[in-house]
């Protein structure tokens, strides 16, 4: 390290002693006040948020109870509004009402009992035209209502003036609360009475109950009628006008309910007219809530929840500002680290100054040096481009060189293929032109049509010959393994007659293609028959078999002789270069017909028999 760095260094570790002493105090008091302000007002900011989102999530939950509680109860009274109009055009009802017979009247009451039990309705009775009971369901029970007189109600009146009724009432007998829904029987001469249904809501104020939070419903002049509470029946929302107490009474519709004013009553909460305060049974304090109102459809009725608000904004606000006071407070702590900061950084500006230029000097060094490394590596990697395209060049001549030494091997048979149809091309023309100085035009014909034949296979040896020796595209694409078998052998053929070679071709399916190019391809098989034959030089009742077996995603080529097979020492180096058992060869045919399959994306094995004999597969990939 030279003596400029150490001095930066130095610079360096005296500044922060230097920078405490120069801190001022006025930024401080400035930032401290700035804390306590964004403190209070973040805390406030975060509980109104807090407040105001509890507020709708408790709404929303509280309108989706509503809604299924106004559901359940629409459901109910649709379920039962079916049943007087049923009865109402039941024959035995009109029969019974229209006849006045003592025995169909009777025949009814148990009728009505079955039907009650079977729909849970609370009770269900037949009014003549003037308003007196002739039948109930009730007709066992002491307080039937067999024999009483209901023409003071207003559903008879209703239902007599309009065909139907609604009207909700304490009952007279049973004292207990519901629902009256009626219907005019119709007869031939006219109105014959009236077939009432009262329903209780005993099952729905339990489910309620069982929800927990309370739920209530009103009429048109805010009395309610069904609730979860049943310390509210019969109470209002709002005062009534001083006369309608004597007609409510005078209707027994209520009894002797006071109908005074419900526990809930306006809250003061910011923006939320539906804010309540109330205290239920069994409380010793108030409570709030929102006054969540939906119309029940089909009814002039109102169902009212209360949604409970405290305990949701309660702890909504304690963890909004909670969470904002720790935030404000972590905030503040970095903001004072990095006051502090700030300051020792203008105390050590100039230290890093020095230290700053001693760096960017070491830099520019270290830059050079880099520079140099990387031209020495583009380079490098210059000399191994070129080697390996030198390698590519060689494999390719080499490849090249093994084709044109096959075709050195099987240039004799195939001089002998050509010259054995030229000779008899020559014998059949001088015929030919002997029968046509006789005029004997049918047999010169045959003759030149023998010629033909001859020239033909002539021609298929010269251009498989030609294909075979020219050099690859180096493409790889869809090559038919019938083609690349028919092209070898036609190659060798002249050498398996020779040798007197038994060939065995097994059969294989129409149109198989593999992933490889045709001629080299040709090549490899070439050299497999070639190495074969040189295997059965000399052996009683030489054979060579080539069979093809396709599976769903690879194709198996293999060629099988019955030499002597391969020795173990042999297999360990079957496809090392210059490893070889021919006293002329180079060791150079297998390695490079290994490397061809490879380039395919195949692979080429070899393995001896057990009985003799030596196969050799080429394994590639089946084009589609």
């Amino acid at each position: 390290m030279d003596v400029g760095s150490q001095e930066g260094r130095a610079a360096l570790a005296s500044a922060p002693g230097r920078a405490g002493r120069q801190v001022a105090h006025g930024p401080w008091l400035a930032f401290a006040a700035s804390v306590v302000i964004l403190l209070v007002g973040g805390v406030w900011l975060a509980g109104h948020v807090a407040r105001e989102r509890a507020l709708a999530q408790v709404e929303a939950r509280g309108r989706a109870a509503a809604a299924l509680d106004v559901a359940v109860l629409r459901s109910e009274l649709e379920k039962q509004r079916s049943l007087p109009a049923v009865l109402a055009a039941d024959p035995d009802v009109i029969a019974a009402l229209d006849t006045a017979e003592a025995a169909k009247i009777i025949a009814l009451n148990p009728k009505l009992e079955h039907l009650s039990a079977g729909t849970r309705a609370a009770v269900i009775y037949l009014l003549d035209r003037h308003g007196m009971t002739v039948a109930a369901s009730n007709w066992r029970e002491p307080t039937s209502f067999v024999g009483n007189d209901y023409s003071f109600r207003p559903y008879f009146r209703r239902a007599m003036e309009t065909g139907t009724g609604e009207h909700f009432a304490l009952g007279t007998v049973s004292g207990r609360p519901g629902l009256y829904i009626s219907r005019r029987v119709e007869g031939a001469g006219g109105a014959l009475g009236v077939i009432v249904v009262k329903v209780e809501f005993d099952a729905v104020e339990e489910d309620w109950r069982r929800l927990g939070e309370p739920v209530y419903v009103t009429d048109r002049r805010n009395i309610v009628l069904v609730t979860s509470v049943p310390e509210w029946r019969f109470l209002t929302l709002t005062p009534i006008a001083p006369d309608a107490p004597a007609e409510i009474r005078a209707s027994l519709q209520f009894g002797g309910a006071p109908l005074s004013r419900l526990p809930p009553r306006p809250a003061a909460l910011a923006g939320r007219e539906d804010a309540v305060e109330a205290v239920l049974p069994g409380a010793r304090a108030p409570a709030g809530y929102l006054d969540l109102a939906l119309p029940v459809p089909s009814t002039p009725w109102t169902l009212h929840l209360l949604g409970s608000t405290e305990p949701a904004v309660r702890g909504a606000m304690a963890a909004a500002q909670l969470g904002t006071a720790l935030l404000v407070i972590l905030a503040a702590g970095a903001a004072g680290i990095m006051l502090y900061r700030r300051q020792r950084a203008a105390a050590t500006a100039a230290a890093a100054l020095v230290a700053r230029a001693e760096l960017e000097r070491q830099v520019a060094a270290r830059t050079v040096e880099l520079s140099a490394a990387n031209e020495r590596l583009v380079h490098e990697m210059e000399e191994r481009r070129r080697a390996e395209t030198e390698l590519q060049t060689l494999q390719d001549e080499l490849v090249q060189a093994n084709k044109l030494a096959l075709l050195g091997q099987i240039a004799a048979g195939v001089a002998h293929e050509i010259n054995q149809p030229v000779a008899t091309i020559r014998t059949y023309a001088d015929n030919a032109a002997l029968f046509l100085a006789r005029g004997e035009a049918a047999p010169a014909r045959d003759n030149l049509a023998t010629i033909a034949g001859l020239t033909e296979r002539i021609g298929r040896i010269t251009d498989e010959l030609r294909a075979f020796s020219r050099k690859a595209t180096g493409r790889v694409g869809a090559a038919s393994v019938a083609e690349a078998i028919d092209g070898a052998l036609l190659l060798v053929g002249s050498r398996l007659r020779q040798q007197g070679v038994t060939l065995t071709r097994e059969a294989m399916p129409a149109g198989l293609a593999v992933v490889a190019e045709r001629v080299r391809l040709e090549q490899v098989l070439v050299n497999l028959l070639q190495n074969a034959l040189d295997a059965l030089v000399g052996r009683p009742d030489p054979r060579i078999g080539v069979a093809v077996e396709a599976g769903h995603e690879s194709v198996h080529i293999s060629v099988r002789d019955n030499g002597p097979g391969i020795a173990s020492e042999v297999m360990a180096a079957l496809f090392t270069p210059f490893r070889t058992t021919k006293p002329s060869g180079l060791g150079l045919g297998l390695v490079i017909s290994h490397d061809i399959v490879a380039e395919f994306g195949g692979e080429l094995v070899g393995r001896s028999e057990p009985g003799g004999g030596a196969v050799f597969t080429i394994s590639l990939k089946r084009s589609t």
